[in-house]
């Protein structure tokens, strides 16, 4: 290839056969899904799923080239309902006039809104259109289940460096006089973090930093010079950010410090909300901890309120210090539990008065409805529990929605819940002994 040629690398490399495409072989390898689909030519809509530069679009007009079907590429970055409905009519001319099919490729698919993504679905229904989307967010929260339903979902997987050390072989096939240090090459791999396009795109600016038509090796000092800041491949509102935020929550709650920190100071890294992750870790606080040490809740409360007086570097060590102390405690999701269990109970069961002893009587009317009678004040009971008094409806059977662990506070909490149903259970029997 000549050095000064004005297409892109990338695109001069994009392969144009299935044979060529690295790293997919779970789905293009011989007698996988995409590969037996397209080899029929019974080709269903799709939605290919993965992070950037694994080849979502490469797939597609791989695909195209492959199907006697006229192809037609929107970006739902630059496009609206207008480009939609033009090629829309594009695909029934060529219907009409040459009894062809359309693939319509969506790039970024999860762009579109919902009216948008919607109006794909009677042409993917009548067989107008095979709709092909790509998208690097997870589909089943991005896409809506009603073109979701009528896809297939094909997921593709960050590219190793066995299928990036090709593609680097690839390129400097192409330029035949420059070459590599097994140094440069592994930094290259390093930086490219599975992303295709990343690589290529630095290899054109390495190979273009040589004196043109001179031998010249790609080393590590010039792989330093390109790459002034190291960029991590990090989509603070994509699927990676989910992924990594799961990986400390999880590690938090599995008590490893160590790779909990990591997890954290890695999406600081890469260029993460603060704000955000001290929130999260607020909820992991509550969620997986609660009442086996409340103190738990105070800490990340302040390492919140630390960053937001302080910002870098002091307000990161408060994260630190919090998500350390998150990880090092008795860990309980008996009040997560509690709340959710609750909540759908009352979502499903029917909704019951206040009990005539619970309620407040204001107003001589009230007090004359029996409102607040026979309650009992729990200061003037013994230990300051009224015992065998009922608090949930009189049409409803007392429910324990809390049940407190074996770890930490909660020993404690479970022994004075205890303790109390013992009061109870001896209040009703002496009462069934009257």
């Amino acid at each position: 290839m000549d050095i000064q040629s004005s297409i892109p690398l990338a695109e001069f490399l994009r392969p144009k056969e299935i044979g060529d495409i690295v790293g997919q072989d779970h789905i293009l390898g011989e007698g996988q899904s995409l590969k037996v689909a397209i080899d029929s030519g019974n080709l269903p809509s799709m939605i290919l799923w993965g992070p950037p530069g694994v080849g979502k679009t490469t797939i597609a007009r791989v695909i195209a080239n492959n199907v006697d079907a006229q192809f037609i590429a929107l970006s739902a970055v630059l496009s609206g309902v207008k480009e939609i409905r033009e090629s829309v009519e594009k695909a029934e001319f060529v219907s009409e006039q040459h009894s062809k099919k359309t693939i319509l490729f969506v790039d970024e698919v999860h762009r579109f809104n919902k009216s948008q993504q919607d109006a794909f679905l009677p042409h993917i229904e009548s067989g107008l259109i095979i709709f092909i989307g790509a998208t690097t967010e997870n589909p089943s929260f991005e896409v809506n289940s009603a073109l979701l339903s009528r896809c297939q979902t094909y997921v593709l997987k960050t590219l190793s460096s066995k299928p990036l050390t090709k593609i680097i072989d690839k390129v400097l096939n192409e330029y035949k006089k420059a070459a590599i240090d097994d140094l440069a090459r592994e930094m290259i791999l390093t930086y490219a973090n599975g992303d295709a396009r990343r690589i290529i795109n630095l290899l054109e600016m390495l190979i273009n930093s040589l004196k043109p038509k001179v031998n010249g090796v790609i080393n590590k000092e010039l792989v330093d010079k390109i790459i002034s800041d190291k960029v991590r491949r990090f989509d603070k509102g994509g699927e990676q950010f989910y992924d990594q935020i799961s990986a400390m929550h999880k590690s938090v709650r599995g008590s490893n410090p160590d790779a909990s920190v990591y997890w954290l100071l890695r999406m600081i890294d890469g260029g993460a909300d603060p704000l955000y992750l001290a929130r999260r870790i607020i909820r992991i606080s509550i969620e997986d901890i609660g009442l086996a040490d409340p103190k738990a809740q105070t800490i990340a409360l302040e390492a919140y309120q630390i960053f937001e007086r302080l910002g870098y570097p002091e307000g990161e060590l408060a994260l630190v210090n919090a998500i350390l102390y998150l990880s090092l405690a008795p860990k309980s999701n008996a009040s997560y539990m509690a709340y959710n269990e609750t909540k759908a109970f009352i979502k499903e069961h029917q909704q019951f008065d206040v009990p005539l002893h619970l309620r407040n009587a204001p107003t001589k009317l009230m007090e004359n409805l029996d409102y607040g009678k026979n309650y009992r004040y729990a200061h003037n009971e013994p230990d300051a529990y009224a015992a065998g008094v009922k608090y949930f409806p009189d049409e409803m059977n007392p429910i324990r929605f809390y049940n407190p662990t074996n770890r930490g506070l909660e020993i404690k909490i479970k022994e004075k819940l205890d303790y109390l149903k013992s009061l109870d259970d001896s209040y009703k029997n002496n009462q069934e002994k009257k």
